[in-house]
Parts: C-alpha cells; sequence; structure tokens
C-alpha cells in the first residue's frame, strides 16, 4: 500500500502523529528533498528505503511504487505541505487507481498555516476578512484563465501567494492593478516554522523591495490583506457575552 503523506511546513515536530507512524513502518519513503525537512527521515527504521524524488520523474517514482508493491512492501510517499496544495498527488493517485495499487491520503501542516504562526494571525479577522484565497503566479505551470491575481484581488480578501517569490515586482503591480492599495499591509515569510525561519511585514508596494534586501529569493510565501495588520477588527460574536450560542445563553441581549 501507498500512504501519501503530508510532512507538514517544516519543523519535524510539526508532522501528525499519524504521519510519525507511517514513516516508522515504512519499508520505502519517496520524499520530496527539495522541501522537506531531511530531519523527517530519523524516523524511519533500520532497512528503510529512501528515494529523493527531486531527482526523479513521475514514471519513477511510479517504478518505485510498483516494486515496492510487489514486493508486499509498504510506501509513504512523503509530501510537503499538505499534499492537497500544490502537491502533484492526483496524477500519481490516477495512475496507482490503473494498477489496482491501495493508497491512502494524511494530512499535514500547510506552510501557509506555518506562515500565520510565525506572524501570530488570525487570516479571517471579523469586518476585515472572512476568506483566505490561496493561490500563485502563473511559471511553467499555467493559471487558468479566469484565476488571475487582479481577479483576486479585486475581493479584497486575506491572500496567501505560493510559489511566487521571483516575481514580486510583478505581483506587486498586478495586486495593485486588482485592487488594493499599494500600502495595504502584506508578509514575506521564508521556510515558515524551520530553524532558518525569517519573516518580515511589509506593504503590497514593497513586497519586492523587502525580499532584495533580505536576500530572499525563494521558499517564501507573501500573505496579503488588511488582516496582516490585525488592527481594526470587529469581536468574534461567538464568545460575545451578549449572544447566544447552542452552549450558552446571553448575559444580556442587544
Amino acid at each position: 500500500m501507498v500512504h501519501f503523506v503530508g510532512a507538514g511546513s517544516g519543523a519535524p515536530d510539526l508532522i501528525t502523529l499519524r504521519g510519525k507512524t507511517l514513516l516508522e513502518k515504512a519499508d520505502v519513503i519517496i520524499y520530496a528533498g527539495s522541501l522537506v525537512n531531511p530531519a523527517l527521515l530519523d524516523y524511519k527504521k533500520d532497512g528503510c528505503k529512501v528515494y529523493d524524488s527531486a531527482k526523479m520523474t513521475l514514471e519513477e517514482v511510479i517504478e518505485v511504487m510498483r516494486d515496492a508493491e510487489k514486493n508486499s512492501l509498504t510506501t509513504v510517499r512523503l509530501h510537503t505541505g499538505d499534499p492537497c496544495i500544490y502537491g502533484a498527488i492526483r496524477e500519481q493517485m490516477d495512475i496507482l487507481d490503473e494498477d489496482g495499487i491501495s493508497y491512502d491520503s494524511t494530512p499535514g501542516v500547510s506552510a501557509f498555516c506555518g506562515a500565520a504562526a510565525a506572524l501570530s494571525l488570525e487570516y479571517t479577522l471579523p469586518s476585515i476578512s472572512q476568506s483566505v484565497i490561496i493561490t500563485r503566479m502563473a511559471g511553467r505551470t499555467p493559471m487558468p484563465e479566469k484565476e488571475s491575481i487582479e481577479s483576486f484581488a479585486s475581493h479584497g480578501a486575506t491572500m496567501v501567494i505560493f510559489l511566487s517569490t521571483g516575481l514580486l515586482t510583478e505581483l506587486s503591480e498586478r495586486l495593485i492593478a486588482g485592487g488594493y492599495k499599494a500600502d495595504t499591509p502584506a508578509a514575506i515569510v521564508y521556510k515558515a516554522t524551520w530553524p532558518e525561519e525569517e519573516k518580515y511585514v511589509c506593504t503590497v508596494g514593497t513586497l519586492a523591495q523587502t525580499a532584495k534586501e533580505h536576500n530572499i529569493t525563494k521558499t517564501a510565501l507573501m500573505l496579503v490583506g488588511d488582516a496582516i495588520a490585525h488592527s481594526n477588527y470587529d469581536r468574534s460574536k461567538l464568545y460575545d457575552p451578549t449572544f447566544s450560542t447552542e452552549f450558552r445563553a446571553a448575559s444580556a441581549e442587544e
């Protein structure tokens, strides 16, 4: 069987208990070596075979899985963050379906959660933003026509932009063209939750300048929106004494 496992955002102790248990039991581990913290491999058992998928094609990854399955071995496919976000897992699963090889998926802590933790952020502040848009700039992987940065920026919601550190001048221009002001709060978080984590609060207009000043060229997330400033938001109704819930009666109705 193949287990797709989210490695988490970087810190090895942020993998889930289930993910750690699967790593400990695996006979074969295929891990995304360019992104996954290699310290996670310390959980593997003696005799486990390890493959770095950064140096492999999809076909080579699948062949390792097939060979393991023929020998009744357990494979862990270790992806960075949570596999469901930019994890390229569906194309692997489709081939495994064709081959009749069983698999499951274990979620992980995504980097966008790690970035929020690094800055002590709540992305969904009442009266500021109740939505989080996770997206990226177009690169070798194109973006669907209806998913432009400008169209997302027009909502004024909190945005988290992956895989775009080398395109920050263009990103700023397109965010502003979509509706954000140049002085809208923003942040860059490099390698969230790793020991070498760096975090910088800036504005939409100074994203590129901030990255240049701190020599950040890859492996960073850009956060955009008024929620980054965590000010002028409304108190949550959930814990408001004047608001009744299923579990608690209001002490004084408005």
